[in-house]
């Protein structure tokens, strides 16, 4: 589970106490300017900074098939999958750091140092006991909040399952799990993954 950081733990950071929006809280912006250095790994949590467990080792297969997958099929369209350490801003006072997070039109050179960006067309969680609730629960409604957003996808390596959250208008969605021989579909995108190769040994 997410560990919550304490308010004397920000100081450590470099965190102005007085500039916080609320006592102990702080902005997408304030956070994003903090250097955890590269052996912590931290969200913002609705203005909480919360410190992130590691994966498994099923958590890292699946996530590396798919990022390979969703690089080959997406190659030459000017969209491309970046993996846990591009950060997306789904509001003022939460980031995230989906698993794997598609954006188009990014191949510039003057986003080479973004941090952040605020305009995922698809978002995967690879969820676990642990992440289950929170990935399906306050981080979904953040996705789903998103307007450039049209498909997430909640993988489970444990089940070999993956829920499908398609959006089909203004504030319409459909939501379902296909069948384990069954592909699946990102239609903004044209197109569709294998399970065998998202699940793949």
């Amino acid at each position: 589970m997410p560990t919550t950081l304490l308010p004397e733990a920000l100081k450590v950071y470099g965190v102005d106490m007085a500039t916080l929006p609320e006592p102990n809280l702080i902005t997408s912006a304030q956070f994003l300017q903090i250097d955890f250095g590269p052996d912590i790994k931290a969200e913002l949590d609705n203005g909480t900074i919360r410190m992130m467990a590691g994966g498994t080792a099923a958590h890292a297969r699946v996530q590396s098939n798919t990022m390979l997958a969703l690089g080959v099929a997406l190659r030459g369209t000017g969209c491309r999958p970046y993996g846990s350490d591009m950060a997306v801003n789904t509001y003022a006072m939460s980031v995230r750091y989906p698993d794997i997070s598609v954006y188009c039109g990014k191949d510039s050179e003057i986003f080479d140092n973004v941090k952040a960006f605020d305009d995922p067309v698809v978002l995967i969680e690879i969820i676990s006991p642990s992440t289950a609730a929170h990935d399906q629960g306050t981080k979904l409604n953040e996705y789903r909040a998103l307007p450039s957003v049209q498909t997430i996808l909640l993988i489970d390596p444990s089940a070999n399952t993956v829920r499908s959250i398609t959006r089909t208008g203004p504030k319409g969605w459909t939501d379902d799990v296909p069948g384990a021989n069954e592909d699946i579909a990102i239609p903004h995108l044209g197109i569709a993954l294998s399970q065998g190769e998202i699940f793949a040994r």
